[in-house]
């Protein structure tokens, strides 16, 4: 709710059931502000638990162009599962990525339980919706990224980031949760990067293999940059 109210003008109005139990969102608030009773906030809420105060939101429109100087690119290609989709927009975030695309395909990102799982990530960055995965990785190649897919059976990211090869403007492909990467998909890629396991697990989930891709991927291009600043002031 905070995150909606801190991106601007998205939230339209907000739907209260106790004015006084959120003075602190609503008070000098410039929008309208509705009251509704417990019942009415249960058939507005799709929780067992409604918190009591729901903003309507416009929905958020984005293309092309905000991919511009892009240097580090998820792309979700059928990602259905809400709660794992909402978690990568998250990490993406959380690791400076500067957009997201979900795919043709994949979840409705106005899915409640999607939004929830962003957990107010979902106003922080561009994301494109309704893309074919074809279409997606010629863009963000054309701009000059290196498209890489995670699954299983690729080389090993860490072999990547030694090797410095991580430092690139990259977009990730993200596959589906029950399927991963059909070999068609793969092989829209440059290369196919697995994270590498030690342990007893047979694998990672989507959005657990995402926070990893891309905190390396984004800890390279950081150390990279602020490299080239070091020597340019030298």
């Amino acid at each position: 709710m905070r995150e909606a109210l801190a991106a601007g003008s998205i939230v339209e109005e907000l739907i209260v059931e106790d004015p006084g139990k959120h003075a602190d969102l609503i008070e000098g608030a410039t929008l309208p502000v509705w009251t509704a009773s417990e019942q009415n906030m249960r058939q507005l809420s799709d929780t067992v638990t409604p918190q009591g105060i729901i903003a309507v939101c416009r929905q958020l429109s984005f293309g092309w162009d905000d991919l511009a100087d892009a240097q580090l690119v998820v792309i979700c290609a059928q990602v259905r599962d809400p709660g794992n989709a909402g978690t990568v927009i998250r990490c993406a975030d959380a690791f400076g990525a500067d957009a997201v695309i979900l795919t043709t395909g994949s979840v409705d990102i106005y899915n409640p339980k999607t939004v929830r799982s962003t957990v107010g990530s979902l106003f922080h960055m561009p994301i494109l919706t309704g893309i074919e995965l074809q279409q997606a990785v010629d863009h963000v190649r054309g701009q000059g990224m290196q498209v890489l897919a995670a699954d299983g059976d690729g080389s090993p990211l860490d072999l990547k980031q030694v090797r410095g090869e991580l430092a690139r403007p990259t977009a990730w492909i993200m596959g589906n949760e029950a399927w991963g990467l059909p070999e068609a998909d793969r092989a829209l890629a440059d290369e196919v990067v697995a994270v590498p396991m030690w342990g007893g697990a047979e694998s990672l989930n989507l959005s657990s293999a995402a926070a990893v891709c891309l905190y390396a991927t984004a800890s390279a291009q950081r150390r990279s940059q602020e490299k080239e600043s070091h020597e340019r002031a030298q």
